[in-house]
């Protein structure tokens, strides 16, 4: 499979500020595990950047060696400019991170929680605006967080990060545990965040999120990265194209849309035509030849390949969905 060049459409790092950057990042663990291989990354400051993978591709190790909790066994990692491994502290300073595997005090209460990440960050933040900013009840944030559902500890946990409204935000499965409504405001969160010129690092299981979401993507497969690019870019790179579905008053005799130039299969059942393109230019003059051949087109659809399809394309396996999501009590 070609993957074309992992450089991305956004030009050099010269170009434009720098939010995350590494060079031949690599983590072992012990002799036989290589978490991270030889990874060259960049993410640019204002963007909402997905990070996709399989599970144990290396994704939490990644954000653990640029957040300095792991250190590398080659490489290098800077954050906002900051080197990951010597400028630690400026870096936590201004980076906010809702990781996968977080730990919270049960015996203190929500807000405690938040008063006492305000205070670690010397930030200006108002308690109750982050509480409604995330949607956690205001008297549920005064009771201890053992008593919390998972969605609680979700909604409390994002709080926590968006304390002093950093510059980067790392979100690591973000919307484990949410509602839908809950899986929405994480992403309303997020495109505010970028809007205002700050940074999100996304990086999920759930594929339709990042798609919804981000502005580009990098695919990590057993600690390489395959694919860095928007998921348009990543479409046109695996040539996945699009399949335009017509319903007409009747099937043409003579149905000459399989000559168009980027048409790989039509296909006919009654009186709708799927026709598959691999070229974006194609789409039009489908339309307009089967017009041409003398039907009358009274809807169409165009399905363009889904994430799911690309994640499989790149790394040979079926991402892990997550399930129907936990109630919030």
């Amino acid at each position: 499979m070609d993957t074309g060049s992992l450089s991305d459409a956004r030009g050099s790092a010269g170009d434009e500020p720098v939010a995350i950057q590494t060079r031949g990042l690599t983590k072992r663990y012990g002799e036989d595990v290589l978490a991270v291989d030889d990874l060259d990354l960049t993410v640019y400051e204002g963007e909402i950047f997905g990070f996709l993978g399989p599970n144990g591709a290396g994704k939490s190790t990644t954000i653990d060696v640029i957040m300095d909790y792991v250190r590398p066994s080659a490489g290098s990692a800077t954050v906002l400019g900051f080197d990951a491994q010597r400028e630690t502290r400026a870096i936590h300073e201004r980076v906010g991170i809702l990781p996968d595997g977080y730990g919270l005090y049960d015996r203190l209460s929500g807000r405690k929680h938040l008063e006492y990440a305000i205070s670690l960050k010397r930030a200006t933040d108002d308690v109750d605006d982050l509480l409604d900013r995330v949607g956690l009840d205001a008297s549920a944030a005064d009771r201890v967080v053992g008593g919390y559902s998972k969605g609680m500890t979700q909604r409390l946990a994002l709080a926590i990060a968006l304390v002093g409204d950093p510059e980067l935000l790392i979100l690591d499965e973000p919307s484990s545990g949410l509602d839908p409504n809950g899986v929405r405001l994480v992403r309303e969160i997020a495109r505010d965040h970028a809007d205002r010129g700050r940074t999100v690092f996304f990086s999920s299981h759930i594929l339709s999120q990042v798609e919804a979401v981000c502005d580009r993507v990098a695919i990590l497969n057993r600690g390489r990265l395959v694919a860095v690019d928007s998921i348009a870019g990543l479409r046109d790179a695996l040539g996945t194209g699009s399949t335009v579905t017509l319903t007409v008053d009747s099937v043409p005799d003579s149905l000459t849309v399989a000559a168009i130039a980027g048409v790989s299969d039509v296909a006919v059942d009654d009186r709708t035509i799927r026709v598959r393109v691999d070229e974006a230019t194609a789409k039009v003059d489908v339309i307009d030849r089967v017009r041409d051949d003398g039907a009358a087109v009274l809807d169409v659809t165009i399905e363009e390949s889904s994430l799911e399809d690309l994640f499989s394309a790149y790394t040979g396996d079926a991402p892990r969905q997550v399930g129907a999501p936990e109630g919030e009590r």
